[in-house]
């Protein structure tokens, strides 16, 4: 492995707007794999002392959603959530996505001794979250700080200005769910139990009805946490137009962040804390089964590998972790944006789901390394900040736009991988990789428990972070670009602390003043004069969700297509989560005909379309009737469909379908959007 991965200093860079030689599956799409990453933690012997314990995943994720049902997030890396029933519950409410957490514990040499559950050899766990949203207290976005000379950041004004003192504006734009303990098992089953609700005032509107829910507690069979998000809802309380893609003043919504911790009490009568995790509750992910290129995790880990918190990757890289997980994300994009879908005529590469050109792809001999550094020739290079690089990057992989969309030219309009990840791209073109595709071991991962007891800890981290973004930030669809700066991190301050944990530190309010405008300077240092931490260090409850637009829906459904200089292909922001171009049920469901014949089925498996299609004015920011189409995303966006993976047709790859896979990833249960149609038409309504 190149020196690059860890030596690399960690530039970052903003606008609106495996097979080889082994038997393959049989068609597209390629199936996820359980891939672990490897860890420096052993497992502790027998009869080891418990010295530390800690939380895990060290941050978690929610999706709010407005059913009452929920499913829990991924525990197990490279594996999707696969919910009963769907991802809705049978009307056009999205089930939310709760966030489970355990405790683990270790020993004196940091081996992993295995996991606390309440209840087992009379050990008590009592949890305690803290849940806010502090987003209309904070400051506006204009593009992300950290970007240097490329795309230099823009600072940004309070929200709410004309709420002025410190005290008014935590009284009336803070929603505080304040701290809840729970402890025990099958607690609060039903979800309906209200002192394990969290809820707070806005705007001064303190009746018990006008509060704004923010999640709630329970814990599972054997003790563990499970935070369950709230609804989604986003209100004016003044009735207020919507005028910015991230800035609304008079507004709300209930994402919501905080600090999860637990407290163990053992059978002796002595306690110990575990170290703190965190839980964020951010939107749905529309295309649950197909990751994002670069993830959260992958942002994380190339921070941490630059700062030198995880060891060096060396020798030869493992192909199902590393490189194959890559390929197949490239594959799926194919489902949600036809840039994607024509990506072999832009770029002159192969079909990424041709199991064919995969076992190319995973052939590591020295004859079939010609092949392999021309493939990576095609991917953006994020070490190419010349005077040409947005036009040398332009038309290279993947072809999504970046966190320096409003400097026009510069290359971090583009999107661009973080170093790390890019390395792994090049240590496999240089064939410097192992075959390692098929492991019956690890396809036989199912769950956390089937994982290693000394690499469950990280996995939890790595599955819960794994279906996240990890760029554009713009601010982004889930978290933004905080995550890459260290001095977010307890490792920045505690040379023991793990990577991943974030630093935590109580203050005297939740309203963090650091003057009239939001700079780098200010967001890395504070404000000395005003005696304010700065907000790029340890948090508290709500610090990571306020970055993030407000109401969050205007900024999630604003980012779509983007034309920029060149009218095709066209660049898109955040597919993997908010899909562009899809495969409509109703176009599956004509493939599915037998009846039909073979050239017209054919016909409607090649269109896509578009999403967002029936939404008043939504597209790019420019857009005539845009403020309408965003508006209307804060009342319409559970009617979206969600992309999943559907059988093909009978006989699928063969005569007239030979074109057709036998697997492929559909638009399901998608509503009536056109407002004008939310009435239940009786037999009387009918039109003629």
């Amino acid at each position: 492995m190149t020196d690059k991965i860890n030596k690399t200093g960690m530039k970052r860079r903003d606008f609106l707007a495996t097979a080889g030689g082994v038997a393959m599956m049989a068609a597209f799409p390629m199936a996820p794999k359980a891939a672990i990453a490897p860890t420096q933690q052993k497992k502790a012997p027998p009869g080891a002392k418990i010295h530390r314990l800690g939380i895990y995943p060290a941050i978690g994720i929610c999706r709010v959603g407005g059913s009452d049902k929920y499913f829990l997030a991924p525990e197990v890396p490279g594996l999707p959530p696969q919910p009963k029933g769907g991802f809705k519950d049978g009307t056009e409410q999205i089930k939310k996505q709760a966030q489970r957490f355990r405790v683990y514990a270790f020993d004196d040499k940091d081996r992993v001794i295995g996991e606390i559950k309440d209840g087992d050899a009379s050990v008590k766990v009592e949890w305690r979250v803290h849940l806010a949203n502090t987003k209309g207290a904070w400051y506006g976005f204009n593009n992300p700080l950290d970007n240097g000379d490329l795309a230099p950041g823009l600072p940004g004004q309070k929200r709410n200005q004309y709420f002025v003192s410190n005290k008014e504006r935590e009284e009336m734009l803070v929603i505080d769910g304040g701290e809840k303990k729970i402890r025990g098992r099958n607690q609060n089953k039903k979800g309906n139990d209200a002192k394990y609700q969290f809820a707070g005032a806005f705007w001064g509107n303190k009746k018990e009805e006008d509060k704004v829910k923010l999640g709630k507690l329970a814990t599972d069979s054997k003790g563990r946490l499970i935070v369950i998000p709230p609804d989604g809802v986003s209100k004016s309380p003044t009735q207020a137009p919507i005028t910015s893609f991230a800035d609304n003043n008079g507004w709300y919504d209930d994402w919501c962040d905080g600090p999860v911790q637990a407290e163990v009490t053992f059978k002796n009568g002595s306690k110990m804390e575990a170290d703190t995790a965190w839980v964020a509750c951010v939107g749905p992910n529309f295309a649950p089964e197909i990751p994002p290129v670069t993830t959260l995790y992958d942002t994380i880990s190339n921070m941490n590998a630059d700062e030198k918190w995880t060891p060096a990757i060396t020798g030869k890289l493992s192909f199902r972790k590393y490189i194959y997980p890559i390929f197949r994300r490239l594959a799926l994009m194919e489902w949600v944006s036809s840039a994607s879908n024509l990506r072999e005529g832009w770029l002159g590469v192969g079909d990424f789901s041709d199991p064919k050109y995969i076992r190319k792809i995973a052939d590591p001999s020295k004859g079939n390394k010609s092949f392999r550094e021309k493939l990576f020739s095609k991917f953006r290079n994020p070490y190419n900040d010349s005077p040409t690089a947005y036009l040398d990057e332009r038309l290279k992989i993947p072809m999504m736009v970046g966190d320096g969309i409003n400097y026009d030219g510069s290359p971090l309009q583009w999107f661009q991988f973080p170093k790390q990840q890019y390395e792994f791209l090049r240590a496999w073109s240089k064939g410097n990789f192992i075959d390692d595709f098929e492991d019956d071991k690890a396809d036989n991962i199912k769950s956390v428990e089937h994982i290693d007891v000394e690499l469950q800890p990280h996995a939890l981290t790595e599955a819960a972070l794994e279906p996240c973004s990890g760029g554009a930030f713009h601010p982004g669809v889930e978290l933004t670009y905080y995550l890459r700066i260290p001095t977010m991190y307890a490792r920045h301050y505690d040379k023991k602390a793990e990577p991943f944990r974030l630093a935590h530190k109580k203050r005297d309010n939740l309203v963090q003043d650091i003057g009239r405008l939001l700079t780098l300077d200010k967001a890395m240092e504070g404000d000395k004069d005003l005696g304010t931490a700065p907000p790029l260090g340890p948090q508290w409850a709500g610090d990571l969700t306020r970055w993030m637009g407000l109401p969050w829906q205007c900024d999630a459904f604003s980012c779509q297509q983007v034309l920029m200089q060149e009218d095709f292909p066209t660049a898109v922001w955040w597919p993997a989560l908010l899909p562009i171009d899809v495969l409509p049920e109703k176009y599956y469901d004509e493939l599915m005909d037998d009846k039909l014949s073979d050239t017209e089925r054919v016909k409607f498996f090649e269109n896509r379309v578009d999403w967002k299609r029936g939404v008043a004015g939504i597209g790019y920011h420019a857009n005539a009737s845009y403020w309408d189409g965003i508006t209307n995303m804060i009342d319409l966006w559970e009617r979206m469909g969600f992309v999943v993976k559907r059988k093909g047709p009978r006989k699928a790859g063969q005569g007239g379908l030979e074109a057709v896979p036998n697997e492929m990833y559909v638009e399901v249960g998608r509503g009536n959007v056109e407002p004008r149609f939310d009435w239940k038409p009786s037999m009387g309504d009918l039109p003629n």
